[in-house]
């Protein structure tokens, strides 16, 4: 591969990295807010005898928001829980084929799966602006639910960052002192 491509695949990695980095650490400051909302619920609760519904589900939408958007920064902190038995004993260029491959046999397709069976789910959330089945709930299901495809989006621009990371690895020669 010519150093002129290896530099512009290396810009899109650094690009597509700076921005699952980005919403990561954004992302991360919700579980800030869980914690200090919960304490509040909790207050509320015994403290003055006041209950909250649509707090309540706040914890739930701050969690989905968490776990949904914060996916592709873990996969680009290496942060997926995986079997290594194998893989920690892997060479630089087998672990970069396990990840590549990884991602186009299994993390892309999934993650393509996945934006496409939630696309009518969405779509249909969107149209009756689903709310809450709760009377005083938070009237933005259809909010929470787009997380979803936005989740598989994200998840797939981490895991083409993956795969072209990969593909650098096993075309540019190892520089001498780093490890093997």
């Amino acid at each position: 591969m010519s150093s002129n491509k290896g530099t512009r695949i290396d810009a899109v990695v650094g690009l597509i990295d700076a921005f699952s980095e980005f919403t990561g650490r954004v992302v991360a400051w919700l579980t800030l807010a869980m914690m200090a909302l919960t304490c509040l619920i909790v207050l509320l609760r015994y403290g003055f005898s006041i209950g909250s519904i649509a707090l309540q589900e706040s914890i739930g939408y701050l969690h989905a928001m968490v776990f949904l958007l914060g996916a592709a920064f873990t996969l680009q902190r290496d942060g997926h829980v995986r079997v290594d038995i194998f893989y920690r004993r892997f060479n630089r260029e087998q672990q970069a084929w396990v990840n590549a491959l990884g991602s186009l046999l299994f993390l892309l397709p999934v993650s393509l799966f996945i934006l496409i069976y939630s696309w009518d789910f969405v779509v249909s959330a969107w149209r009756i602006k689903e709310g809450s089945p709760n009377a005083d709930g938070i009237p933005a299901v259809y909010l929470l639910k787009s997380l979803i495809p936005l989740a598989a989006i994200t998840l797939s621009l981490q895991g083409i960052a993956e795969v072209l990371r990969g593909l650098l690895t096993l075309t540019q020669p190892q520089l001498e002192g780093e490890g093997a």
